[in-house]
């Protein structure tokens, strides 16, 4: 019998496995995805979608997911090691607002009780503050000095070793308990999963600790249930699982004394929803409930300047703080990593899908060169420069499962999350006179209005009691004994930012509750 099983392998329960297992606890990782931990494991482009795109029935068995709902498309990763192995390393700490708003704001004073564990945070994952001045870092920087505030440009603080651009050197990071490190090449891939060991990635760090501490990891494996031993789970769990890669898959099940969910918000979303109908009806009837989305808008300007090259250097290396709400980022891929192009659409405004397929139209036959030159572009990644604009106003969603058993989207309160930000583009539009381009974003977002978010979160948001939360201040479940939440479906206010500095520092102030075995 295992004294916890983590039902998931991201930020939170990679956190987890390493503290727990530092405590005496015998402790078990399971993970849906795969390891990816040679350079062969990764794709060199996401055009090899057997290797990016992670649709394990369709033979997909990549690090990438892809899902659409009726009010956002999100963007996240499986793999071991989670959302770590395709996210773009940035690790800013939110501004004063998330941690003075939303359901967790009267709970403690967060800015101050998570101020250590931030600190911790950034060591652990290796933080440090992008050296380089890329070609869209450039575009950034003129950006600011056009919006007046040159001062509003910053350098990320992201998860890389940088070292020696790349010289192999022995653990810079854990005194030798750590594994040997490459200094960035600056390929720009590390969104595909870096092939060149210099991403400070989940299984470089807490995972590989926690693996010398004894912690078991079950990858490639998919939990489909969870049944307490008696009404509050205090004498313990069964964990059901199965292969998640296999048609006929193989089933199985522990015992454990506690659970952790940390599957990711979808992970951990799909399976609770359907457990609180089945094994868990204790669960707090606001499961699902404050899903945020960081009100994210996704552009891509591409440039019709045939020498201009975006890929170089880190997936972020900067930041531009447009106010105290709101900022963009420069993101890339890797030369050649162009697959997004199959999606795009010039970007326009619109309340109705007609009105907006039309000016989508009229927009093809007013600029058909311009539009010929996007879609024919040689190279659409090492041509485009993606913005990522982000804001820190607050409107939630909800997550349910419909009746045939999948996950869908609800209103809960606030605007519906808009694909037509006026704001982002009127920064979008003072990027293609920078850059001398075109910007252009998912055709889901022109015709269907859904706009894209990689940063998807909530629904088991902290509360006082079972009637205002799912769980507590220290990431408990309510009505459960030994069960937490420990990945972004925890936080339970929008950041504004890229969340994995902040779901790794709540983890963290978490597990530093649980006692010592014993």
């Amino acid at each position: 019998m295992y004294d916890y099983i983590i039902i998931g392998s991201g930020f939170g329960g990679s956190v987890s496995a390493l503290r727990l297992s530092e405590k005496g606890y015998k402790v078990l990782v399971i993970e849906k995805g795969k390891w990816f931990n040679k350079p062969d494991d990764f794709p060199k482009t996401n055009w090899n979608l057997r290797k990016w795109l992670w649709m394990p029935k369709l033979g997909l068995q990549g690090h990438f997911r892809l899902a659409f709902y009726r009010h956002v498309a999100v963007l996240s990763g499986v793999a071991v090691g989670g959302g770590s192995v395709v996210y773009a390393n940035t690790l800013p700490v939110p501004k004063r607002a998330f941690f003075t708003s939303g359901a967790w704001k009267d709970l403690a004073d967060w800015e101050t009780e998570l101020k250590p564990f931030y600190a911790l945070a950034k060591q652990m994952l290796g933080a440090a503050q992008h050296p380089y001045m890329s070609r869209s870092d450039k575009a950034m920087l003129q950006l600011a000095e056009e919006m007046g505030d040159k001062n509003a440009f910053h350098k990320a603080e992201v998860a890389v070793y940088f070292g020696k651009l790349g010289e192999t050197v022995p653990d810079p990071y854990f005194d030798g308990k750590g594994p040997d490190r490459t200094g960035c090449n600056l390929c720009g891939g590390c969104m595909l999963g870096c092939r060149y060991n210099a991403k400070n990635t989940l299984d470089k760090n807490y995972l590989h600790l926690a693996q010398q501490l004894g912690c078991e990891i079950m990858a490639e494996t998919e939990v489909y249930d969870v049944v307490p031993l008696n009404e509050d789970g205090s004498a313990g769990y069964e964990v059901r699982f199965k292969d998640s890669l296999g048609y006929f898959p193989k089933k199985g099940n522990l015992k454990t004394h506690g659970v952790i969910f940390a599957g990711g918000v979808l992970g951990t979303m799909d399976l609770l929803l359907k457990l609180k109908k089945t094994s868990l009806p204790r669960l707090s009837d606001q499961l699902g409930m404050g899903i945020r989305t960081n009100s994210e808008s996704l552009i891509g300007v591409t440039s019709f300047d045939k020498s201009a090259n975006f890929s170089e250097g880190i997936a972020i290396g900067s930041i531009v703080h447009i106010d105290e709400n709101r900022h963009v980022e420069p993101v890339k891929y890797s030369a050649g990593a162009g697959f997004w192009r199959i999606f795009m659409a010039p970007m326009v405004q619109g309340k109705t899908m007609l009105g907006r397929f039309f000016k989508m139209l009229k927009d093809l036959v007013l600029h058909p060169w311009d539009n010929l030159r996007i879609f024919f572009v040689d190279d659409w990644s090492k041509r485009t420069q993606i913005l990522l604009y982000m804001e820190s106003i607050d409107s939630t969603l909800r997550f349910v499962r419909s009746k045939f058993g999948f996950l869908k989207t609800d209103l809960e309160s606030g605007p519906a999350p808009t694909a037509f930000n006026p704001v982002a583009q009127d920064i979008a539009h003072r990027i293609e006179k920078i850059n001398h381009g075109k910007a252009m974003v998912m055709n889901t977002e022109t015709l269907l209005g859904i706009p894209t978010t990689a940063h998807i979160l909530g629904g088991a948001c902290m509360g006082e009691d079972a009637t205002t939360g799912v769980i507590d201040r220290d990431n408990h479940v309510f009505n459960y004994e030994n069960m937490l939440v420990c990945d972004g479906s925890m936080i339970s206010a929008n950041p504004g930012v890229n969340p994995s500095l902040s779901i790794t520092a709540i983890a963290e102030r978490a597990m530093s509750k649980v006692g010592v075995k014993g």
